[in-house]
């Protein structure tokens, strides 16, 4: 069975909205970048699929922008060829190597964990909220950034029961951002 890893960037008030850390740097985007090679899809709600396919995805003239460092390209290669599961109920078609995932979530993300392979990443609020709500998430990483955003969505705001995790993995930056990687008590991912 391959993992779901929720791995999402968070401010110390626990704000995830993308803008409200610190900017990617090249330590940073190096750090995703691998970590995205752990995975052979990615499972997206709506909102998250289209801000990253308008930040990521190819041009169509093959070449990246202008605006994107040298070291970004290599996270933007990494995750234009990853596949995608995109969960909604408002599009009819996806496209960016891309697959629509509709019906029961429960039911289609354990058909997902069942096939073999690497691992799946989810990032974003909603969807990765609905996946801890049904204890499909095997895997919980968060680069906290030593920034206090003060107002924005939060970390699993909702979150209907308390789940325990266990330390298994941290990593500092320069930046003074820090990963950490937890599973949930009694996991074997």
């Amino acid at each position: 069975m391959r993992p779901l890893r929720y791995s999402i960037n968070v401010t110390l008030d626990g704000c995830c909205h993308h803008e409200a850390g610190i900017a990617p740097d090249e330590e940073s985007m190096a750090f995703w970048t691998a970590e995205m090679g752990r995975a052979d899809g990615l499972l997206f709600g709506r909102v998250t699929y289209e801000m990253m396919e308008s930040a990521w995805r190819r041009p169509a003239t093959g070449t990246w922008p202008e605006w994107m460092d040298e070291w970004e390209v290599p996270f933007a290669e990494t995750i234009d060829r990853t596949r995608k599961y995109v969960v909604s109920s408002t599009l009819s078609e996806v496209d960016w190597n891309a697959e629509l995932v509709q019906g029961d979530l429960g039911e289609a993300v354990r058909r997902l964990k069942q096939e073999p392979g690497e691992g799946l990443f989810v990032g974003g609020v909603t969807l990765p909220l609905a996946l801890a709500d049904l204890g499909l998430i095997d895997e919980y990483q968060f680069l906290v950034q030593p920034v206090l955003a003060g107002h924005g969505p939060t970390l699993l705001a909702g979150l209907r029961e308390r789940i325990q995790l266990e330390l298994v993995d941290r990593h500092e930056f320069r930046s003074g951002s820090v990963a950490l990687r937890y599973r949930p008590v009694g996991s074997l991912a």
